[in-house]
């Protein structure tokens, strides 16, 4: 199975390798003092909102999730969007245990409506990724076109080890400084 640890080990290493040009050197290993923050990006052709059992259902959604971090790092990449699914699988460092907010946005015509939400329990089902949402500002429509799905953090330091949540994200900025 799939788990951040192995995304983001890997992440940070293609990065390097990619800056040196193909060319991995041995004195390039990350520091593992120094920490990232992750964030991604899910959209979507369309939305619809269950609103009695608090769904949010992305219809059409792009087999593709992508990531990038906090500067300095300046790390992007992308991946299935199945494989992102099982960021909420048991574990301390897992989005089961402390689950990400999202910012929703979601165009009505010309208009951008934006919605934040806590995000749990994803489900993805032939090409429409459902996740039971909690609301915290905005109100969600009951349908929606041209949806894009800002994910909050995961922090993480360079190495197989892991934080993940918003929570820990003034922690490790306080710290940087």
């Amino acid at each position: 199975m799939t788990n951040r640890r192995t995304l983001f080990v890997s992440a940070p290493a293609f990065a390097a390798t990619l800056i040196a040009g193909g060319q991995a050197h041995a004195e390039d290993k990350p520091d593992p003092s120094v920490k990232a923050d992750f964030l991604f990006v899910q959209t979507a052709a369309s939305m619809t909102f269950d609103k009695a059992a608090s769904k949010l259902t992305l219809q059409g959604v792009s087999p593709i999730t992508l990531f990038f971090s906090d500067r300095p790092d300046r790390i992007a990449g992308n991946m299935k969007t199945a494989k992102f699914v099982p960021f909420w699988s048991t574990g301390k460092d897992s989005f089961l245990s402390d689950p990400p907010n999202a910012d929703v946005s979601i165009l009505e015509g010309d208009e951008l409506r934006q919605v934040v939400v806590v995000l749990r329990d994803p489900v993805l089902e032939a090409g429409n990724l459902t996740y039971t949402v909690k609301i915290l500002q905005g109100d969600m429509p009951d349908k929606g076109a041209d949806v894009s799905v800002f994910i909050d953090i995961i922090g993480m330091p360079r190495t197989p080890f892991s934080y993940a949540g918003a929570a820990r994200r003034s922690y490790r900025r306080g710290w940087y400084r």
